[in-house]
């Protein structure tokens, strides 16, 4: 097994998680804060989504599917058009709201399916290659690819988690 077939079968193993997470959630639940500092299943998904769609894209050349597929018109969320969630205040987590899980998924399936196709594209070398020279070390493109494998997997348990405590707290 190459190193990209890991990552296509980890980064798989994301997407199974999210629909997990989102599926069958009303938007009172989706959009629901056990405290007002505390963020959403829906800023957790649509942020997990767009590190990945921000930093595989840049990493590979293509243009954000955010942008390019019309997701940010969409959710229209009067954020500024780069935003990925980083460093979001209580009131910017509040601004990313959704009306269905629908638009959650659709999201994250369409970067999941941009980020295979440049994970089936990769050479042993290229995970080598550097990515970003704003860090020291130089971030290379297998480092960077699996920081962001990190921060989805964490993301999406998080996410999990608040599912859980919202749901028995409605039973």
């Amino acid at each position: 097994m190459d190193a990209k077939d890991v990552l296509i079968d980890a980064y798989g193993r994301i997407q199974e998680e999210v629909h997990a997470v989102v599926d069958g959630l009303s938007p009172d639940t989706l959009n629901a804060r056990p405290a007002p500092d505390a963020n959403s299943v829906a800023w957790l998904v649509w942020h997990l989504t767009r590190v990945q769609d921000d930093h595989v894209a840049g990493a590979a050349g293509f243009d954000q599917v955010w942008h390019s597929e019309g997701w940010e018109k969409r959710f229209g969320l009067g954020l500024e058009s780069g935003d990925i969630g980083y460093g979001h205040s209580a009131r910017q987590v509040a601004r990313v709201r959704v009306e269905s899980g629908d638009l959650l998924l659709g999201y994250y399936d369409a970067t999941h399916a941009q980020s295979l196709t440049f994970l089936r594209s990769l050479t042993a070398g290229d995970f080598e290659r550097i990515v970003d020279e704003r860090w020291d070390p130089p971030v290379t493109l297998g480092v960077r690819l699996v920081s962001v494998l990190a921060d989805d997997l964490q993301h999406v348990g998080q996410a999990a988690y608040l599912r859980g405590l919202l749901q028995s707290a409605e039973a």
